[in-house]
């Protein structure tokens, strides 16, 4: 290369950096479950990571864990709601009742990240969670499945190791899509109570916010973070009344939740716009640039982006 056409090249790529050309940043998700986890209970209780969160994001606060008609035969409880949450389909089409997995229709209507992997082979993905049927029954198509739960049982440590395992994976991998569940305030709930007044239920989602904290962190201290476009999704099974959640098909402290949806590509404000369980699924997959296939049947649709 001629002096003179070095000169040119350096001016030129000047002017590309100059006019704010840069490459589009990589979109990347992570999805945060946090089991029994009723809406009013989070805003009582102090959780300055999730509200960080929110901040930067659209929080629906009108989730519902049944299907707009109502007509579905399955149980308010965990192994129906992440199956909906994960899958992107109602348990007329999984086939999740109830949490004894007896017939699931998985093959048919497979994880998000067996879907993701049909358009886009080259994705990484990873799951880090403390109930077992989520790693068991549920994930399919993972790069990086583990579950933290043993003896005795602990789900404050449980989901302290998953988190900090999920923390530390982002931090040094390269994944594109990462879910991470923590079940400490369903326990609590069992325990002692769902509801806002309850002072182990409200703590229970402060230990849950702190470990949030740390895998927002670990984001935030990727080597490539400026180049990189991430979507955080935060939701829950289902709420709680009393010391259960089962049975719940026509109790609004059951059947309500809400979806946090944040990120730079998230719309900004609180939404009281119905949104579903099965919208998590279309909404990761979308921001991810992967295209959805009519013959998935998803039952949600993207919400909370700016495109």
């Amino acid at each position: 290369m001629s002096y003179r056409a070095f000169i040119l090249h350096v001016f030129l790529l000047a002017l590309l950096i100059n006019s704010g050309w840069a490459a589009e940043p990589v979109p990347k998700v992570l999805i945060i479950g946090v089991d029994g986890c009723r809406p009013d209970a989070l805003t009582a209780a102090m959780t300055p990571n999730l509200d960080a969160l929110i901040q930067a994001g659209t929080l629906f606060e009108g989730t519902d864990i049944r299907e707009p008609d109502g007509t579905d035969k399955a149980d308010t409880i965990s192994g129906p709601g992440w199956s909906n949450l994960l899958t992107g389909v109602w348990p007329d089409k999984h086939n999740v009742l109830d949490n004894n997995f007896t017939e699931p229709n998985y093959e048919r209507y497979p994880h998000m990240f067996a879907r993701l992997k049909e358009v886009r082979p080259e994705t990484v993905t990873a799951s880090f969670s403390t109930w077992p049927p989520i790693e068991g029954e549920i994930v399919s198509a993972a790069d990086v499945s583990r579950n933290f739960s043993d003896e005795p049982k602990d789900y404050v440590r449980w989901d302290r190791e998953a988190a900090e395992a999920c923390a530390e994976y982002l931090r040094t991998q390269d994944p594109d899509l990462v879910v991470c569940y923590q079940g400490e305030v369903d326990g609590t709930g069992h325990a002692h109570g769902f509801h806002p007044t309850v002072p182990e239920y409200i703590t229970a989602i402060e230990t849950v916010d702190a470990n949030i904290g740390e895998l927002v962190s670990a984001i935030k201290a990727r080597p490539k973070f400026d180049q990189e476009d991430w979507l955080t999704i935060v939701c829950t099974d289902h709420g709680g009344k009393g010391t259960g959640h089962g049975g719940g098909h026509e109790v609004p402290e059951i059947r309500t939740t809400f979806l946090i949806v944040s990120g730079p590509a998230a719309k900004q404000g609180t939404s009281d716009k119905p949104t579903w369980q099965v919208d998590v699924v279309p909404t990761a997959l979308t921001h991810l640039d992967a295209k959805l296939s009519p013959d998935w049947e998803l039952d949600g649709h993207a919400v909370g982006l700016k495109k």
